[in-house]
């Protein structure tokens, strides 16, 4: 049985319900359980994407799914390196500072 996901709606299903359907059905219950790609993969692009791009409040949602989704802090920090090279540093340094919030948070 699958489960499914309710993080569109407990984001934002209070003042988007339509976006948070989507989000929950479409993105997560759909695209992300395609099996084309493991969890691990989908997660390493979508966190290059959010640096590249600049989307930082979304990053420490995705950095913790993707730590989830069997990456590694020292994964996560090369990948940031690598991406200082094709995204700018100002991404990079950004991105490499919500990895550490993610990281602080999650230790006892």
């Amino acid at each position: 049985m699958t489960t499914r996901s309710d993080q569109g709606q407990r984001s934002f299903g209070d003042i988007a319900p339509q976006l948070a359907e989507l989000t929950d059905r479409v993105l997560f219950d759909g695209v992300w359980q395609d099996p084309a790609l493991s969890p691990r993969d989908r997660s390493l692009a979508t966190v290059s994407t959010l640096i590249a791009l600049g989307r930082v409040e979304q990053l420490p949602f995705h950095l913790r799914r993707a730590l989830d989704n069997g990456l590694t802090q020292d994964e996560l920090a090369a990948l940031i390196t690598h991406l200082a090279f094709y995204a700018g540093w100002p991404a990079a340094s950004s991105a490499v500072t919500r990895l550490r919030e993610v990281v602080t948070e999650s230790r006892p």
